[in-house]
């Protein structure tokens, strides 16, 4: 193979010449002078820092001088355009020094870092991340490499479970999803309490999440008054969505009590359908007409008119809707164009559905803390597109 010049006598002559005919062979080449001028421009940095730290360049004698040189060691440094070996790095004779250009032990660059958590994050397993990046980086990255890069993570998730909130939310959605996550045991079903929040100016945002064991009093009672030590107080909240849970709303009683609740006519829909059979879907299009009111006064007399057509023939779904009949109907309250989406928890189902897109390929996870890993990335990634874009229902708030 023939002898590469050095960059600093290349002219546009010479890269015309050396262009290779073949396309694979012309990127490769690219590439091997693009990590060639990395690592000249690397060493001349780390040259020029010592200098700098020294106060004396090589084999210069000053009076300024604070220290003196103790050779180079070499370091191989993963890049965003592959591998660049060999690196030469000089060190001092004295102390160690940390470089500006990488840190101590520092194998990779960080962009490739952000690229191999991006990529294990959007649904790729630890293992296949590897193979993914070895046309690219020139390596195979491994699956231990992987995961301790996607450990980063945990001081943002901790940074996200502690940083204030604004106390500018209008509505705010409750919900859990259960996940399995490896215990000492064998695989237990663990529930993801979340708070999904609509803001006064439309815009969507996920406030938190947290990992329990059941839709508790107690487990719903300290997610929420984390919240509000965060700085949910409630101020200008008007309403409070539910899938109906008991240890929820007692929960509610004590952190929020004046805040109107609503139930989710979703959930509320498949509990009356557990009381019917051949009957079902009659009886359920005629109760979705009550929601689909133009107001609380006609949606009740829609309510008592499907009462009275089943209470005979259906007694035990009509006693179900009957019993949170008013917490069903505390969305009519809400601007006309805010109800569609307050009178039902779609909105963080919706978020639940991407979390298990991406939680697919994994039968289960081996600890809490991967799991909170992979939550808080969708959850952050959410919030990101979500970010200064107002909900169309509120462009014309009433």
């Amino acid at each position: 193979m023939q002898r590469l010049k050095p960059l600093d006598e290349l002219t546009p002559a010479d890269l015309w010449r050396e262009v290779p005919r073949d396309d694979e062979e012309f990127w490769s080449d690219t590439r091997e002078r693009q990590r060639r001028l990395v690592k000249t421009v690397i060493e001349g940095a780390l040259e020029e820092e010592m200098t700098l730290l020294l106060g004396a360049g090589r084999y210069r004698r000053t009076n300024e001088r604070h220290g003196y040189r103790n050779g180079f060691y070499e370091r191989d440094l993963a890049t965003q355009i592959g591998i660049v070996t060999a690196i030469r790095v000089p060190r001092p004779r004295e102390e160690s020094v940390e470089h500006t250009v990488f840190s101590r032990y520092q194998r990779r660059q960080e962009q490739v870092n952000d690229v191999i958590r991006n990529i294990f994050l959007a649904g790729v397993s630890t293992r296949r991340v590897g193979e993914t990046l070895e046309a690219l980086l020139g390596e195979r990255v491994s699956a231990q490499t992987v995961s301790r890069v996607s450990r980063s993570l945990d001081r943002e998730v901790a940074r996200f479970q502690a940083a204030p909130i604004v106390d500018d939310v209008r509505y705010l959605l409750l919900d859990g999803v259960y996940l399995r996550v490896k215990v000492a045991a064998g695989a237990q079903r663990k529930l993801v309490l979340c708070a999904y929040a609509i803001t006064v100016s439309g815009e969507r945002r996920l406030l938190d999440f947290r990992l329990g064991t059941a839709e508790s009093q107690a487990q719903w009672e300290a997610f929420l008054s984390q919240l509000r030590e965060r700085g949910l107080l409630g101020k200008r909240l008007q309403l409070i969505v539910t899938d109906g849970c008991t240890g929820l709303h007692r929960a509610l009683e004590t952190v929020y009590p004046y805040v109107l609740r609503q139930h989710c006519w979703v959930h509320k829909l498949r509990n009356v359908a557990n009381h019917l059979k051949r009957i079902q879907q009659d009886c359920l299009e005629e109760a979705k007409a009550i929601y689909k009111a133009e107001s609380k006064t006609a949606a009740v007399q829609t309510y008592w008119a499907w009462a009275r057509r089943w209470r005979e023939q259906a007694p035990g779904a009509v006693t179900c809707l009957e019993r949170d009949i008013d917490s069903l109907l505390s969305f009519l309250d809400c601007p006309p164009e805010h109800r569609r989406m307050v009178r039902t928890t779609n909105a963080i189902e919706r978020c639940f559905r991407e979390v298990r897109r991406r939680t697919r390929p994994m039968t289960c996870f081996n600890n809490n803390a991967s799991c909170e890993r992979i939550i808080y990335a969708v959850f952050n990634h959410l919030n990101r597109n979500w970010k200064g874009r107002t909900l169309p229902q509120f462009t014309h708030d009433s």
